[in-house]
């Protein structure tokens, strides 16, 4: 059985038609359980969740004509989950689950896109890796993945180690392991699954996300995994997953997670 749980309408409009076309090629590639979880920050009931210039010009869906969208796809018997990618905000854990029990969501995506004011996988912010710590920046970012797995508010951890994204990465493999560590432990103390995401081969670093070393902790700790190609374009849908299952396998994982209103079930892998 395969997943994919991670996919955004954004470049497109929010209609029946367009979801369509992501749905359709799911089922053409023998993906089962699909969902649609777009962007939190897009939609006008999150302006009191994460608030900066870049986020505020991007703020332009209403909730109801999303879920409204959903309701007309499931009464034309569409085999979508509605799901949200939350930008997960330090500090913000009321207003975040305020926000998520006000809808009946499939399951939930938290994501780390933002470090303190830097959008780490913007690429208008890409010059900021030259003037910022590197090693502070992977600190601090590996403390939200801690914060966001304590928090227990979300489902799934989109692309564990986004923070990748640029090729910019610690020489020291003893600190980045160390990073690596901790976040497991506190994903594994939550009910947060973890996403084998292929849209890392489509980005500058040209690979998964995670990185098999931190897979392999996943998997240690037992932490659940789904899959993911987090496809902003119907095309990449279910892109490149033979490679996202022989790393799975390579670590030892035999079984998925899926979700539905909340409820979540193992199945093999497929």
């Amino acid at each position: 059985m395969l997943t994919d749980y991670h996919n955004h309408l954004e470049r497109g409009t929010l209609t029946l038609d367009y979801m369509k076309q992501f749905t359709d090629e799911a089922k053409r590639k023998g993906i089962e359980h699909f969902g649609i979880s777009e962007h939190a920050y897009h939609f006008y009931q999150t302006k009191n969740i994460l608030r900066n210039p870049w986020v505020d010009e991007r703020r332009y869906y209403d909730m109801k004509d999303y879920v409204d969208l959903f309701k007309q796809a499931w009464n034309e018997h569409m085999n979508v989950k509605m799901s949200i990618e939350m930008d997960y905000t330090p500090g913000k854990h009321k207003e975040m689950k305020d926000f998520i029990d006000s809808y009946d969501f499939d399951y939930v995506i938290g994501s780390i896109h933002w470090v303190d004011d830097f959008g780490i996988d913007l690429a208008e912010y890409r010059k900021e890796w030259e003037r910022r710590d590197l090693y502070d920046t992977y600190e601090k970012y590996y403390d939200q993945v801690i914060t966001l797995a304590q928090s227990n508010l979300f489902d799934i951890v989109g692309h564990l180690d986004l923070v990748k994204i640029f090729n910019y990465i610690p020489n020291d493999e003893e600190f980045l392991l160390q990073q690596f560590d901790r976040a497991t432990t506190a994903l594994s103390n939550s009910k947060t699954c973890v996403e084998i995401s292929t849209a890392g081969l489509r980005k500058h670093i040209g690979q998964l996300y995670p990185d098999p070393r931190l897979l392999q902790m996943c998997f240690d700790k037992g932490i659940p995994i789904v899959l993911s190609s987090d496809a902003h374009v119907p095309g990449d849908v279910g892109a490149d997953y033979d490679k996202a299952i022989d790393l799975a396998k390579s670590v030892g994982y035999q079984t998925l997670m899926t979700f539905e209103k909340g409820e979540r079930k193992e199945v093999p892998l497929g």
